[in-house]
C-alpha cells in the first residue's frame, strides 16, 4: 500500500477501561500503517494513569506514524465518581466536553495538526457535531458487537419489531437475528434501564446520518448475517478484533497502555506453575455489578470444586488480584475455562485466546454477547440467577463442570479453536479486516482502493 504518511486522524473516547482499550488498540493499527494518531480522553483518565504509575508516552518502532495522547474537561472533579453516577457525568460531559473539545482541536490545529478524520467513541453523540464545526470527516468505532448495534438500529427506526420487553421469554423477530428473546436484548433498551442509557442509544442513532464510516470491532465471518442485514442502510467496516499483537502470536511494536489500574503480573507467575487446563479464571471487567450474595456463591462453589482457580475482583473481600493482565492470562496454557461477564472486548479476547467460557451477563450489551457465544459461537455455557436475582452454588458447579468435563465440553473446545483461527486471519494480509483497515485508510488519505468486504 502506498504511504499515508500526510494521513492524521484525531480519536475522541471516554475515560473507561472497556472504551478506552480497543481506542488504542485501532490507534496502534493505523500508526502501524503510517497514519498519525491523536486519542483525546476526558482528563480524569490522566490523573488515573499518574496515580497508577502508568506512562503516558508511547514508542513505536518502524514505523512512520506518530501516536500521542491529549485531554480535555468533562466539567467535573477528578474526585467525582463517574461509575456511580453516570447520569451526572453524562449530562456534565455533554455540557462542558463540545466546547472543551473544540478548544483542544482548535490548539491541536494551531500547532500545524490536519486532521483528515475523527473518530468518535458511539457513546458521546455530541462529538460529530463538533468534527462538523471543525470541518473534519467524522467515523465512528463501534466497540460493541455488530448484532448489538443492528439491535440497537431496529430499535429506533423499527419500534414496532419489539411490542413487549415486559416478557423476558418474548421472542423477537429481527433481521439477521435469529432466536431472540427479550432477555438476549442489551440492558439499555428495558424498562427497568435508566432512562440516560436508553437516551444515548437514541442520541447515536440519530447522529449517523453525521457519520461517514463506522467501524466495527468485529469480525465479519463472525458475523456476517448482521453485517450483510445492514449493508443497506449502514455498512459496517468490521476491522477487528481489535486486541493485542500478543495474543495474535506476533511482537508488540508500539508500547504503552491506557490501563488506569495496574496490573499485578505475579498472577502470571503462579499461572505458570499450574497444571495445563487447569485453571478456572474468573473476571467481570472494570465495572463490578454482582451482589455480595453472588460473590458469596461462587467462592463456596469454588471452594467445593477444589481446582485452581484466578479471580479478578475490586471486591475487598481479598480474593486474588484487583487487576491483571488479561490478554497473557487468557493465552496460558494453565487455562481451563473463563468465566466472564461477556463484555466485548473480553468476548473478542476469549474468541483469540480459543477458551471455552462460563458466560454470567449482567447489563448493557452483556446478555447478548451471551447470546453469540453460546448459541451462535458454540463456546460456552450460560450461568443464570434464580427469579430472586440469587446465583446458587449449584448453578456455578453446574457449568464449570459442563465446559470442563461435560459431554460437550469436547466440541466447545473444537469450536474455540476455530474461531481462533477464523479472528487470525481476518487480521492477516489479504484478510477480510486488513482490507477493511486499508480500504479505510485510503478513504482518509484521499486514495482510491479497490479493497472491499
Amino acid at each position: 500500500m502506498e504511504s499515508t504518511e500526510a494521513a492524521q486522524v484525531i480519536m475522541v473516547t471516554l475515560s473507561m477501561q472497556g472504551h478506552m482499550n480497543p481506542m488504542l488498540k485501532l490507534a496502534k493499527v493505523l500508526v502501524l500503517k503510517g497514519v498519525h494518531v491523536t486519542l483525546a480522553t476526558n482528563d480524569v483518565a490522566r490523573k488515573r494513569m499518574l496515580d497508577s504509575k502508568i506512562s503516558t508516552n508511547f514508542t513505536t518502532i518502524n514505523s512512520t506514524g506518530r501516536l500521542s495522547l491529549e485531554f480535555f474537561s468533562d466539567g467535573l472533579s477528578h474526585e467525582f465518581d463517574r461509575e456511580k453516577d453516570s447520569g451526572t457525568f453524562l449530562a456534565s460531559l455533554k455540557a462542558n466536553g463540545p466546547k472543551n473539545l473544540s478548544n483542544l482541536i482548535t490548539d491541536l490545529k494551531a500547532n500545524g495538526n490536519q486532521f483528515s478524520c475523527l473518530i468518535t467513541n458511539p457513546f458521546i453523540p455530541w462529538v460529530p457535531g463538533v468534527a462538523i464545526e471543525h470541518g473534519i470527516p467524522c467515523g465512528v468505532l463501534w466497540i460493541q458487537s455488530a448484532t448489538v448495534f443492528a439491535i440497537y438500529y431496529h430499535f429506533i427506526k423499527e419500534p414496532d419489531l419489539f411490542p413487549n420487553l415486559e416478557n423476558p421469554n418474548g421472542i423477537l423477530e429481527l433481521p439477521g437475528i435469529p432466536g431472540l428473546t427479550v432477555g438476549d436484548l442489551p440492558t439499555f433498551l428495558l424498562p427497568c434501564s435508566p432512562s440516560h442509557f436508553r437516551l444515548l442509544v437514541t442520541e447515536f442513532i440519530s447522529i449517523l446520518d453525521k457519520v461517514k464510516w463506522v467501524l466495527g470491532n468485529s469480525v465479519h465471518e463472525l458475523e456476517e448475517e448482521r453485517v450483510n442485514s445492514l449493508k443497506a442502510v449502514k455498512p459496517i467496516y468490521s476491522i477487528g478484533p481489535l486486541v493485542s499483537p500478543s495474543l495474535l502470536g506476533k511482537e508488540e511494536t508500539i508500547a504503552g497502555s491506557v490501563d488506569m489500574w495496574r496490573a499485578a503480573d505475579s498472577c502470571i507467575e503462579w499461572l505458570n506453575k499450574q497444571r495445563p487446563s487447569s485453571v478456572i479464571y474468573i473476571s467481570f471487567g472494570s465495572i463490578i455489578m454482582s451482589s455480595k450474595q453472588q460473590i458469596q456463591s461462587i467462592a463456596t462453589a469454588l471452594k467445593n470444586i477444589k481446582r485452581p482457580f484466578l479471580w479478578i475482583t475490586k471486591d475487598k473481600s481479598g480474593l486474588v488480584v484487583s487487576w491483571c493482565p488479561q490478554e497473557k492470562v487468557l493465552m496460558n496454557q494453565a487455562l481451563a475455562c473463563f468465566v466472564t461477564h461477556c463484555g466485548w472486548n473480553s468476548t473478542l479476547e476469549t474468541v483469540v485466546a480459543g477458551v471455552p467460557v462460563v458466560a454470567y451477563p449482567e447489563w448493557t450489551d452483556q446478555p447478548t454477547n451471551s447470546k453469540l457465544l453460546v448459541d451462535v459461537f458454540k463456546v460456552g455455557v450460560r450461568m443464570s440467577n434464580c427469579e430472586d436475582e440469587r446465583l446458587s452454588v449449584e448453578e456455578f458447579e453446574r457449568c464449570i463442570m459442563e465446559v470442563i468435563d461435560g459431554p460437550r465440553a469436547g466440541e466447545m473446545k473444537r469450536r474455540a479453536v476455530e474461531l481462533k483461527n477464523a479472528a487470525k486471519n481476518a487480521l492477516e494480509e489479504g484478510g477480510s479486516s486488513s482490507r477493511n483497515i486499508d480500504k479505510f485508510i485510503a478513504e482518509i488519505s484521499g486514495k482510491p482502493s479497490s479493497n472491499n468486504v
